[in-house]
């Protein structure tokens, strides 16, 4: 499966006692894309805060962050509801909007951008069925297991895709990103590389203009996401 590379890598040296030793991870760094919204200026220990800032309870972050990327003006307002405080739209015509997805096609409408939505009705149904999925078991898992099933399925799932509807970056992309950044910020380098297909889509929705914003960028190595010996 042909990756897209994102830029270049730098090599890292660590100044131990014994002198300065190469190490043989590369960090990746994105393209130079254009993109509408500046780089985070956040300091560094902020990073974790900005890494947990998106996750199962923070709908409403995220559906901000929706926003921005689709280039909405801000002016919606939003509450929760309940215990796992489920976003809702205030609408000013007609009913309030419940629900992550339910609010999330909405605001994609509302921006014109129905190809997020994709483009066949095949497209369509793929999109809402991982839509589904994040909701029911993303947002849903409660423990190590919950996570590992839920890694184990989706980097089976993207061996052969570039995004979740084949080359066709849609909203389910965008969601999952935003649902697994907690995630996929806690786990170990030798984790990442065992959920290669996961590390790979994740990287590059990670650097797709507009999307990321203030949230952390996660490390990856690069001759391990793009060599498959």
């Amino acid at each position: 499966m042909a990756w897209p590379a994102n830029g270049g890598g730098e090599e890292r040296r660590d100044a131990g006692q014994g002198g300065a030793k190469p190490l043989a991870r590369l960090v990746l760094q994105p393209q130079r894309r254009r993109s509408p919204f500046p780089r985070s200026s956040l300091a560094p220990k902020m990073a974790a805060a900005a890494a947990a800032s998106v996750g199962p309870a923070s709908g409403i972050a995220e559906l901000s962050l929706l926003e921005k990327s689709l280039g909405l003006k801000k002016g919606n307002k939003y509450s929760s509801q309940g215990e796992r405080k489920i976003p809702v739209l205030q609408t000013n015509n007609g009913p309030s909007l419940t629900g992550l997805t339910t609010i999330a096609l909405h605001l994609v409408k509302q921006a014109k951008k129905e190809q997020l939505l994709g483009s066949t009705a095949e497209e369509k149904a793929v999109v809402q069925q991982w839509l589904e999925y994040r909701v029911t078991q993303v947002d849903k898992q409660s423990s190590k297991e919950d996570i590992r099933i839920i890694l184990k399925d989706l980097n089976s799932y993207l061996e052969d895709k570039v995004y979740f509807i084949g080359n066709s970056f849609t909203l389910a992309d965008i969601l999952l990103y935003y649902g697994l950044h907690h995630i996929i910020a806690e786990l170990t380098v030798r984790e990442k590389e065992k959920y290669l297909n996961v590390s790979r889509w994740f990287n590059h929705i990670q650097h797709y203009p507009g999307i990321r914003q203030h949230l952390s960028t996660i490390v990856f190595i690069k001759n391990r996401l793009y060599n498959t010996h």
